[in-house]
């Protein structure tokens, strides 16, 4: 009996004892149930239990390349100090085709409501996702993210609990945050943070060679999905100096 009260408390916490002892009942065992209430006081279930709670069955999900701009972005929160040693948070957002930096919003508390509006802004100069993948944090599961990505058609890609690399997009570039600036600057002011944050989002996009788009910066990439015809006209010019390039350093050995 102390067996099944325990069990039966583990997997439902906040029941109490005539929901346990009807799944007793309706589980074919047939105890007294002035017994099983004495049991039930004497291990104390009667008493409330903190629990946590739980998250569902996150799928694994292979880390794909999306084939567009705005076909999904990827979202996590990075964590600093001042110098005085108040806390800080940074949102982090990305897109995961171009590899562009959308945003890196500083603050000393970040609500579900600010990734919300955070998240707005950026639509509102380019299309919507169609997902996001983010992890099990407290405010991609709030039910103010749910229900704004419900309402405007974003599938929630959540990645398994304690499987960061499994958001590895971004957990790349957050390293690349971190080593340029947080570890490179000791922050007074909140406004700092935000500064060097502008900054460095501004020179990422626009002028790091990134490894995984051939040394290209993110923006090129998204200008030459937008125009594709300027980036081609681009790729024939060089096509066209290579040859004369490698004449000339030919003639001159």
């Amino acid at each position: 009996m102390i067996a099944k009260l325990q069990s039966l408390a583990e997997i439902y916490p906040t029941r109490g004892f005539d929901d346990y002892y009807g799944k007793i009942r309706n589980e074919g065992l047939v105890w007294n149930r002035k017994r099983v209430l004495r049991i039930y006081r004497a291990v104390k279930l009667g008493l409330r239990r903190k629990h946590k709670r739980r998250l569902p069955t996150r799928i694994k999900e292979p880390l794909q390349q999306p084939e567009k701009p705005n076909k999904s972005y990827s979202m996590d929160f990075m964590s600093d100090a001042l110098t005085s040693g108040r806390k800080l948070r940074i949102l982090k957002i990305m897109d995961d085709y171009t590899r562009e930096s959308l945003a890196a919003y500083a603050d000393y508390s970040i609500t579900s409501e600010k990734v919300v509006e955070v998240v707005t802004q950026i639509i509102a100069e380019r299309n919507k996702p169609e997902q996001v993948r983010v992890d099990n944090g407290p405010e991609f599961t709030s039910k103010v993210f749910i229900t704004w990505c419900n309402k405007n058609g974003i599938a929630i890609k959540y990645i398994q609990p304690g499987k960061p690399m499994q958001n590895g997009y971004i957990e790349r570039l957050n390293r690349t945050f971190r080593e340029d600036i947080l570890d490179a600057y000791q922050f007074e002011t909140l406004e700092e943070l935000r500064i060097l944050s502008d900054e460095w989002q501004y020179s990422y996009n626009h002028y790091h060679p990134h490894k995984s788009l051939k040394r290209k910066t993110p923006l090129s990439i998204y200008n030459a999905y937008r125009h594709p015809h300027s980036e081609q006209m681009i790729e024939q010019q060089q096509q066209e100096q290579d040859p004369a390039i490698e004449h000339t350093i030919i003639h001159s050995l």
